[in-house]
Protein backbone atom coordinates (compact mmCIF):
# COMPACT_ATOMS: atom_id res chain seq x y z
CA UNK A 1 0.00 0.00 0.00
CA UNK A 2 1.70 3.59 -1.12
CA UNK A 3 1.49 6.33 1.48
CA UNK A 4 -0.91 8.70 0.21
CA UNK A 5 -0.66 12.31 0.60
CA UNK A 6 -2.07 15.78 -1.02
CA UNK A 7 1.07 17.17 -3.58
CA UNK A 8 0.64 21.25 -3.36
CA UNK A 9 3.93 21.80 -5.03
CA UNK A 10 2.03 21.30 -8.62
CA UNK A 11 -0.86 24.11 -8.05
CA UNK A 12 -3.58 22.03 -9.45
CA UNK A 13 -1.32 20.10 -12.05
CA UNK A 14 1.07 16.51 -11.45
CA UNK A 15 0.01 14.29 -8.57
CA UNK A 16 -2.31 15.56 -6.10
CA UNK A 17 -2.45 12.35 -5.04
CA UNK A 18 1.02 10.67 -4.72
CA UNK A 19 1.13 7.31 -4.53
CA UNK A 20 2.98 4.05 -5.76
CA UNK A 21 0.05 2.98 -7.17
CA UNK A 22 -1.20 5.81 -8.98
CA UNK A 23 2.69 6.65 -10.37
CA UNK A 24 2.51 2.92 -11.43
CA UNK A 25 -0.65 3.25 -13.69
CA UNK A 26 0.36 7.02 -14.48
CA UNK A 27 3.88 5.97 -15.78
CA UNK A 28 2.14 2.58 -17.75
CA UNK A 29 0.07 4.85 -19.71
CA UNK A 30 2.51 7.43 -20.60
CA UNK A 31 4.58 4.96 -21.81
CA UNK A 32 1.96 2.93 -23.76
CA UNK A 33 0.69 6.52 -25.27
CA UNK A 34 4.20 6.78 -26.80
CA UNK A 35 4.23 3.07 -28.42
CA UNK A 36 0.85 2.21 -29.16
CA UNK A 37 -0.23 4.15 -32.56
CA UNK A 38 -4.45 3.60 -31.86
CA UNK A 39 -6.66 4.39 -29.03
CA UNK A 40 -8.28 1.10 -29.36
CA UNK A 41 -5.27 -0.76 -28.95
CA UNK A 42 -4.10 1.54 -26.52
CA UNK A 43 -7.01 1.31 -23.77
CA UNK A 44 -6.22 -2.87 -24.04
CA UNK A 45 -2.99 -2.70 -23.43
CA UNK A 46 -4.46 -0.81 -20.19
CA UNK A 47 -6.19 -2.89 -18.82
CA UNK A 48 -3.82 -4.99 -16.72
CA UNK A 49 -2.35 -2.19 -15.12
CA UNK A 50 -6.13 -0.45 -14.31
CA UNK A 51 -7.07 -3.45 -13.08
CA UNK A 52 -4.36 -3.50 -10.38
CA UNK A 53 -5.01 0.16 -9.39
CA UNK A 54 -8.60 -0.80 -8.64
CA UNK A 55 -7.71 -4.04 -6.85
CA UNK A 56 -5.12 -2.13 -4.45
CA UNK A 57 -6.60 -1.07 -0.98
CA UNK A 58 -5.75 1.98 0.90
CA UNK A 59 -4.37 4.27 -2.00
CA UNK A 60 -7.18 7.06 -2.22
CA UNK A 61 -7.34 9.08 0.48
CA UNK A 62 -10.70 9.49 2.23
CA UNK A 63 -11.15 13.06 1.19
CA UNK A 64 -11.41 11.97 -2.02
CA UNK A 65 -13.73 9.51 -1.01
CA UNK A 66 -16.48 11.62 -0.16
CA UNK A 67 -19.54 12.94 -1.98
CA UNK A 68 -19.83 16.95 -2.52
CA UNK A 69 -23.09 19.27 -1.79
CA UNK A 70 -21.82 21.54 -4.20
CA UNK A 71 -21.13 19.80 -7.15
CA UNK A 72 -21.46 21.16 -10.86
CA UNK A 73 -23.00 17.57 -11.54
CA UNK A 74 -25.60 18.34 -9.22
CA UNK A 75 -26.75 15.01 -6.47
CA UNK A 76 -23.82 15.51 -4.55
CA UNK A 77 -21.30 13.64 -7.06
CA UNK A 78 -17.79 15.02 -5.94
CA UNK A 79 -15.21 14.67 -8.79
CA UNK A 80 -11.67 14.93 -7.38
CA UNK A 81 -8.44 15.38 -9.29
CA UNK A 82 -6.00 12.71 -8.45
CA UNK A 83 -3.47 13.42 -11.25
CA UNK A 84 -3.78 15.85 -14.07
CA UNK A 85 -0.93 16.47 -16.77
CA UNK A 86 -0.47 20.50 -17.44
CA UNK A 87 -0.55 20.21 -20.93
CA UNK A 88 -3.85 18.48 -20.66
CA UNK A 89 -3.46 15.15 -22.52
CA UNK A 90 -4.19 12.90 -19.17
CA UNK A 91 -5.99 12.57 -16.04
CA UNK A 92 -6.69 10.24 -13.46
CA UNK A 93 -9.89 10.92 -10.68
CA UNK A 94 -12.44 9.45 -8.61
CA UNK A 95 -16.12 10.43 -8.86
CA UNK A 96 -17.79 9.71 -5.99
CA UNK A 97 -21.76 9.38 -6.30
CA UNK A 98 -24.22 8.88 -3.17
CA UNK A 99 -26.69 6.30 -2.71
CA UNK A 100 -29.76 6.97 -5.56
CA UNK A 101 -27.85 9.79 -6.95
CA UNK A 102 -27.26 9.58 -10.81
CA UNK A 103 -24.80 11.68 -13.35
CA UNK A 104 -26.63 13.81 -15.79
CA UNK A 105 -26.60 11.69 -19.29
CA UNK A 106 -22.91 13.20 -20.57
CA UNK A 107 -19.67 12.72 -23.16
CA UNK A 108 -15.83 12.59 -22.23
CA UNK A 109 -14.61 13.71 -25.52
CA UNK A 110 -11.60 11.26 -25.08
CA UNK A 111 -10.30 7.88 -24.82
CA UNK A 112 -10.14 6.18 -21.34
CA UNK A 113 -10.53 3.34 -18.79
CA UNK A 114 -13.40 3.46 -15.86
CA UNK A 115 -13.97 0.91 -13.60
CA UNK A 116 -15.82 0.77 -9.79
CA UNK A 117 -13.80 1.42 -6.40
CA UNK A 118 -16.49 1.24 -4.34
CA UNK A 119 -19.97 0.52 -4.28
CA UNK A 120 -22.38 -0.01 -7.08
CA UNK A 121 -23.47 1.65 -10.36
CA UNK A 122 -25.86 1.01 -13.39
CA UNK A 123 -23.89 2.34 -16.26
CA UNK A 124 -26.53 3.39 -19.34
CA UNK A 125 -25.05 3.95 -22.37
CA UNK A 126 -26.29 5.85 -25.46
CA UNK A 127 -25.75 5.68 -28.97
CA UNK A 128 -25.62 8.77 -31.22
CA UNK A 129 -28.17 8.21 -34.28
CA UNK A 130 -27.32 11.93 -35.71
CA UNK A 131 -24.34 13.65 -37.67
CA UNK A 132 -23.75 16.50 -34.73
CA UNK A 133 -24.17 19.19 -37.19
CA UNK A 134 -26.65 20.80 -34.68
CA UNK A 135 -24.25 21.46 -31.98
CA UNK A 136 -27.77 21.93 -29.12
CA UNK A 137 -29.37 18.83 -30.45
CA UNK A 138 -29.03 15.02 -30.33
CA UNK A 139 -30.76 12.19 -31.15
CA UNK A 140 -30.15 8.92 -28.82
CA UNK A 141 -31.18 5.77 -28.54
CA UNK A 142 -29.55 3.27 -25.38
CA UNK A 143 -26.92 1.03 -26.81
CA UNK A 144 -26.38 -0.79 -23.29
CA UNK A 145 -27.66 -1.26 -20.05
CA UNK A 146 -25.54 -3.03 -16.95
CA UNK A 147 -24.62 -3.37 -13.59
CA UNK A 148 -20.93 -2.63 -12.63
CA UNK A 149 -19.19 -3.78 -9.11
CA UNK A 150 -16.10 -3.38 -7.33
CA UNK A 151 -13.34 -4.55 -9.78
CA UNK A 152 -15.16 -4.25 -12.83
CA UNK A 153 -14.63 -1.50 -15.59
CA UNK A 154 -15.20 -0.78 -19.09
CA UNK A 155 -13.42 1.79 -22.01
CA UNK A 156 -14.59 4.85 -23.58
CA UNK A 157 -13.95 5.24 -27.08
CA UNK A 158 -15.28 8.70 -28.81
CA UNK A 159 -17.13 8.37 -30.45
CA UNK A 160 -18.83 4.88 -30.08
CA UNK A 161 -19.31 4.31 -26.22
CA UNK A 162 -18.54 7.84 -25.08
CA UNK A 163 -22.44 9.28 -24.03
CA UNK A 164 -23.32 7.83 -20.67
CA UNK A 165 -24.76 8.39 -17.45
CA UNK A 166 -24.30 6.18 -13.80
CA UNK A 167 -26.44 5.54 -11.12
CA UNK A 168 -25.34 4.41 -7.23
CA UNK A 169 -27.62 1.26 -6.62
CA UNK A 170 -25.42 0.20 -3.64
CA UNK A 171 -26.68 1.81 -0.14
CA UNK A 172 -23.70 3.76 0.13
CA UNK A 173 -21.88 5.99 -2.55
CA UNK A 174 -20.55 4.49 -5.55
CA UNK A 175 -16.61 5.94 -6.19
CA UNK A 176 -15.40 4.71 -9.82
CA UNK A 177 -11.94 5.86 -11.29
CA UNK A 178 -11.72 7.67 -14.16
CA UNK A 179 -7.69 7.65 -16.80
CA UNK A 180 -9.38 9.63 -19.52
CA UNK A 181 -7.02 10.84 -22.66
CA UNK A 182 -7.99 14.71 -21.67
CA UNK A 183 -8.49 17.13 -18.29
CA UNK A 184 -12.09 16.27 -18.08
CA UNK A 185 -13.25 17.88 -15.45
CA UNK A 186 -11.84 21.04 -17.11
CA UNK A 187 -13.19 21.22 -20.34
CA UNK A 188 -16.25 21.96 -22.27
CA UNK A 189 -17.56 19.12 -23.02
CA UNK A 190 -22.17 17.68 -22.74
CA UNK A 191 -24.77 17.16 -21.25
CA UNK A 192 -27.93 15.76 -23.10
CA UNK A 193 -31.62 15.18 -22.62
CA UNK A 194 -32.49 12.19 -23.67
CA UNK A 195 -36.04 13.12 -24.36
CA UNK A 196 -36.31 16.44 -25.64
CA UNK A 197 -32.33 15.92 -27.75
CA UNK A 198 -31.10 18.97 -26.29
CA UNK A 199 -27.64 19.41 -25.45
CA UNK A 200 -25.82 21.55 -23.20
CA UNK A 201 -21.90 22.33 -22.57
CA UNK A 202 -20.92 22.10 -19.37
CA UNK A 203 -17.53 21.88 -17.28
CA UNK A 204 -18.23 19.86 -14.30
CA UNK A 205 -14.80 21.03 -12.48
CA UNK A 206 -12.56 19.12 -9.87
CA UNK A 207 -13.67 19.86 -6.25
CA UNK A 208 -10.18 19.50 -5.20
CA UNK A 209 -8.43 21.46 -7.83
CA UNK A 210 -8.96 24.77 -10.17
CA UNK A 211 -10.22 25.17 -13.71
CA UNK A 212 -9.01 27.88 -15.99
CA UNK A 213 -11.33 30.69 -16.94
CA UNK A 214 -12.71 29.59 -20.41
CA UNK A 215 -15.26 29.88 -23.00
CA UNK A 216 -18.18 27.33 -23.53
CA UNK A 217 -17.60 25.86 -27.14
CA UNK A 218 -20.37 24.26 -29.06
CA UNK A 219 -17.80 21.43 -29.92
CA UNK A 220 -19.94 18.33 -30.26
Amino acid sequence: MGQAHQDHDHKGFGFLVDTREIRALIDETRHLTKTIRTDAQRVEALRPAFARLLAADGWLPEECARPNAESRMGGGIGQYALYRAEDGSLCLFSLVVPASAATPVHDHLAWGLVGIYRGTQDETVYRRLDDGHDPLRAQLEIATQRTLNPGEFYTLLPRAGDIHYVQTVSDTPSISIHLLANDTACIWRHKFDHASGEVTPFRSGYVNAPCPPDEPTSQT
